[in-house]
């Protein structure tokens, strides 16, 4: 699915975006079948209402789009989204007061909107387009809604059809469509170029564990992005319960959120050296299967005691971490569905971020709220680093007690990274309930901050 705004036409419908406060003064401008017309549909300027006004010739002559107030816009994302959903098929071209901000994350928010994932359906709606207003930058907003499409569509596709041997093929192909490199380790060859835990918590999966990685670009600072793998999840050994392993297909949803920032860093063609590493695997049950009680040795030497073998997003990215961190890039940035701690302490909305560097959180914090992507720093809190130090192994991938599970998780993680600048993502990657411009499945949760934060974070 591509997602673009319309061609400017002359036949585009006005579409005037209205406050509550400001209903009552377009309609004093109006006739009086306008008005008769619009009380009698009940239209009011709420946020989600859309309205067409029929012409004397009785097809429509604009339409209107509540804004609600400036309150009820405070407890929610894309309203104009929340609109365009109830347009019939056609082009509309704004009429509002926004500009800016506002409007460029308006703006996106109604391009997005026409996303769907139809890759099972037979049937598919038609959706109301936009033509770009201006004032915003076209190219840059369909890069981010295609950039989202894409990880949307890697997160909602079943494991059944999207394991470690498919996520390869997509990222080969986002690698194809830009002219970037890409390789793949895979199987034993893990263990040869010495990435052990990638294999230890893959080898039981009918499809082999591998670490995908594509390079693209040759100028400009070096940034490297790590994305979680795990195509699907059991729980290994420690099974989870059906109920928790319901939405596993997600648990790939950090390797689908990197993709997508490469699209947007490749399509808007940014000054950086670029370098995707994903390890992906499956999470399976076999007998050789790595066991709980286990003792592995990473990529960086640091041995790692397995006390819950559900813990293993942390131990595929620790190898790849570790890698990524040899080359001493100016920026290494991970991204993982990681742990339920980060949902309890936040819910699903924000995506929680951890950094040691002080700028680069100001710089987070300030870019998300521009772009309607909202984040939250959670501490990189050294005191703790004793909760993952057990007794017979240098780190314990799951330490008990239930405490602070993922200031844990993402401590642990900073051990492989030792010589770059690093900020880790600790998301959820799923839109639980339907919301404006969010269907219920996969969500890109960091991206559009992170492409928004670029060039303060690498000085570009």
């Amino acid at each position: 699915m591509t997602l673009a705004f319309a061609d400017q036409t002359e036949t585009a419908l006005p579409a005037h975006v209205l406050e509550q406060s400001a209903l009552a003064g377009w309609l004093a401008d109006q006739d009086k079948v306008t008005r008769d017309w619009v009380a009698a549909n009940g239209f009011t300027g709420r946020i989600g209402q859309a309205l067409l006004i029929p012409s004397a010739q009785g097809g429509p002559r604009c339409a209107l789009l509540g804004y609600g107030t400036p309150e009820g816009r405070a407890r929610k994302r894309f309203c104009l989204a929340a609109a365009a959903e109830n347009l019939p098929e056609g082009i509309f071209r704004l009429e509002a007061e926004l500009t800016g901000e506002a409007l460029s994350a308006e703006c996106f928010g109604w391009l997005i909107s026409g996303y769907a994932f139809d890759r099972y359906k037979t049937k598919t709606g038609s959706k109301a387009r936009l033509v770009a207003p201006g004032g915003v930058d076209r190219a840059r907003i369909e890069a981010m809604a295609n950039a989202e499409a894409l990880t949307r569509d890697l997160i909602n596709t079943p494991a059944a059809d999207m394991g470690p041997k498919q996520l390869q093929a997509a990222a080969l192909a986002l690698a194809d469509e830009f002219g970037a490199s890409a390789s793949t380790v895979q199987g034993d060859d893990l263990l040869a170029q010495n990435l052990p835990m990638i294999h230890a918590v893959g080898r039981a999966a009918e499809q082999a564990p591998r670490l995908i990685e594509l390079n693209w670009g040759n100028t400009g600072p070096h940034l490297t992005l790590v994305g979680k793998g795990v195509c699907f999840d059991t729980g290994g050994l420690d099974l989870k319960p059906a109920s928790a392993m319901a939405l596993m297909k997600k648990d790939m949803g950090g390797a689908a959120n990197v993709l997508g920032l490469a699209r947007m860093i490749m399509a808007l063609n940014l000054p950086v050296q670029l370098r995707v590493l994903i390890p992906a695997v499956e999470n399976a049950v076999a007998g050789n299967a790595f066991r709980p009680g286990d003792i592995l040795i990473s990529r960086k030497g640091l041995t790692v005691e397995v006390n819950n073998t559900d813990a293993e997003g942390r131990l595929v990215l620790a190898d790849a971490l570790a890698l990524a961190d040899e080359d001493r890039p100016d920026l290494v940035i991970s991204m993982a569905t990681l742990t339920g701690a980060a949902r309890v302490a936040v819910g699903p909305d924000l995506a929680p971020f951890y950094t040691d560097d002080e700028t680069a959180a100001r710089s987070l914090s300030e870019a998300a709220a521009r772009v309607a992507d909202p984040v939250w720093r959670l501490p990189f809190h050294t005191p703790y680093e004793s909760m993952i130090e057990p007794d017979m192994a240098d780190l314990d991938n799951a330490p008990g007690g239930g405490f602070a599970g993922s200031i844990t998780a993402a401590l642990f993680l900073r051990r492989f990274v030792t010589a770059s600048r690093y900020i880790h993502f600790d998301i959820y990657g799923w839109q639980p309930a339907k919301a404006p411009a969010r269907p219920k499945g996969g969500a890109a949760q960091g991206p559009r901050t992170l492409l928004e934060s670029l060039p303060a974070l690498l000085d570009l």
